[in-house]
């Protein structure tokens, strides 16, 4: 197998941005794969008393990755989509609204908020690296760098990469740590 079969994997020698954008890219990448082509009660799956489902995690995560790379990043609302979804202040909204969400409306949401946060990063590592200030900042006035803002994204996902395991594991018996290579996207299932 060649690289190319792999392209989420990070590099082997690379620079201290390269593995860590790689490694975010990795995990964003595992998660779509444990998230992916399932029909709406596959995403609604819950595991024991859990409230957790894949559905949730799709729609968090995608609020995580523009809040990270708007707000945080730059001090500004988080905006579209999120300002007309209805969004009603509560820390389990974008968990609990998932199950009123068509599957082909949370993998799109998903996959529109990581390739902005894409865009987003990639022009502020252009635009100063990974140790420029951003807008998040402490209670006492120190403003986090970019480097920070990248390790907390990375931490998110593989705390949730690791719930997408087990609720995936419990709707169809997928299991592994790595998309097989190869592996694109297909979203979600009709019917």
């Amino acid at each position: 197998m060649s690289d190319s079969d792999y392209p989420w994997e990070p590099p082997l020698a690379g620079s201290e941005t390269e593995h860590l954008v790689g490694a975010l890219d990795r995990l964003r990448t595992t998660f779509r794969w444990k998230a992916d082509d399932l029909d709406a009660a596959g995403l609604q799956t819950r595991v024991g008393a859990s409230s957790l489902t894949l559905g949730g995690l799709l729609k968090h995560l995608a609020a995580a990755e523009d809040y990270h790379f708007t707000t945080k990043l730059r001090g500004e609302p988080i905006g579209a989509p999120w300002d007309t979804t209805g969004w009603d202040g509560s820390d389990d909204w974008d968990f609990t609204s998932a199950a009123d969400d068509t599957p082909d409306e949370l993998y799109a949401l998903w996959d529109g908020a990581v390739e902005r946060s894409r865009a987003r990063l990639d022009a502020a590592l252009a635009d100063g690296g990974l140790d420029q200030l951003v807008h998040a900042s402490a209670a006492d006035g120190r403003h986090a760098s970019l480097r920070r803002l990248v390790c907390d994204l990375i931490e998110e996902y593989g705390r949730h990469t690791g719930h997408a395991d087990l609720l995936r594991e419990a709707v169809d018996g997928l299991v592994g740590e790595d998309p097989p290579a190869g592996w694109h996207a297909r979203s979600g299932r009709r019917g």
